[in-house]
């Protein structure tokens, strides 16, 4: 695993929007060619399904999850004070957006509860809808160099359908701090942050579901 410096990343140019050049190492020469990207991923490799469910399974349909520009696609965000950077020579293996969306379909069908997350690809009708969007999805520094805390919050709201009336809403945030100022310590504070939100908004759902059905 290779320890993160602030000189391993890839200031953002402007208020957020594009990626500096890195400088080489030595006469201070722009690289010729692209630095080496390890790629790396979030979630469970698989899913957790763990039987067939109850008739009376309030059915969910989960809207398209939402990130912020800065943090969308692959790359990894970190912030020190009133800077942000991108880690460089490390990328997610897809679009955080998409491996997030895997993560909490992944953790309804874990649960054994009375409700059942319907994913994008389906056509089943829904009872109630669920809108996440996720606000914040970052690595922070308190000074350079330190051992970095990976933040995640998210604004989620539960609709009664067709209508798609707010039933409930609810923001969820979560702190894990990384065991080491290392990419790989850092990518598993990202798993086990997510994983945590996941079982906050698995748990909210499962309160609100039956309510955001007979709402409509």
């Amino acid at each position: 695993m290779i320890p993160v410096s602030m000189s391993s990343l890839r200031r953002l140019t402007g208020p957020g929007v594009g990626v500096a050049l890195a400088l080489a190492m030595g006469g201070c020469a722009l690289l010729s060619t692209p630095d080496p990207v390890q790629l790396y991923r979030f979630g469970p490799l698989d899913g957790g399904y763990v039987g067939e469910r109850s008739m009376e399974t309030v059915q969910v349909s989960l809207r398209r999850i939402e990130f912020p520009d800065s943090v969308s696609g692959q790359r990894i965000l970190a912030v020190t004070g009133n800077e942000a950077a991108y880690l460089a020579g490390a990328r997610w293996v897809a679009d955080a957006e998409e491996l997030y969306a895997q993560s909490l379909e992944t953790a309804f069908s874990s649960e054994r509860s009375g409700v059942r997350l319907i994913g994008g690809r389906e056509l089943t009708r829904a009872d109630a809808g669920l809108d996440v969007d996720i606000t914040t999805f970052e690595t922070r520094y308190s000074v350079p160099g330190a051992v970095p805390t990976v933040v995640i919050s998210a604004r989620a709201r539960l609709l009664a359908m067709p209508a798609r009336t707010v039933v409930s809403e609810q923001v969820f945030s979560v702190s894990q701090p990384a065991s080491d100022n290392r990419v790989g310590a850092i990518v598993s504070a990202y798993d086990a942050a997510t994983q945590d939100l996941n079982r906050q908004i698995v748990a909210w759902v499962e309160a609100n579901a039956a309510r955001a059905a007979d709402a409509d």
